[in-house]
């Protein structure tokens, strides 16, 4: 199983989604930034690592917002969602095709990871759609 964090980031009412880059798997689909952890990496600091290298950004980790397990056909993933704040730095398209900031309700406008899929509704659950 491979052990994968990701931030969820909020700036007032809207929080940050990324597209993948078009030539990756799930290409062009809509996730929140992070990746794989590293061996002899805690989660946290992966997820630190992840944004400063995706976004060009320093993040302040919070607590766990929610995990789940997902088997894709190519890779098991136990993905860790961390609330997070961006401390420094202005989001950059480093290694997305874009970025957006969205309200709850407008989570159905985008294809998003499966993976995904319990934590949006979980979201939308939580803050209204």
């Amino acid at each position: 199983m491979t052990e994968v964090v990701a931030a969820l980031i909020w700036d007032d009412d809207k929080f940050m989604i990324c597209q993948r880059p078009a030539h990756k798997v799930r290409g062009l689909l809509w996730e929140f930034v992070g990746g794989k952890v590293e061996a002899g990496e805690n989660k946290e600091d992966a997820l630190i690592r992840e944004c400063m290298e995706e976004l060009d950004v320093k993040i302040s980790v919070r607590h766990v917002f929610m995990d789940v397990v997902h088997n894709y056909p190519d890779l098991l993933v136990h993905l860790t969602l961390f609330n997070a704040t961006i401390a420094e730095g202005t989001p950059k398209l480093i290694e997305h095709n874009d970025i957006k900031w969205i309200t709850p309700s407008e989570i159905a406008d985008y294809e998003f990871c499966p993976a995904d899929k319990e934590i949006l509704e979980r979201i939308i659950a939580e803050y209204g759609s």
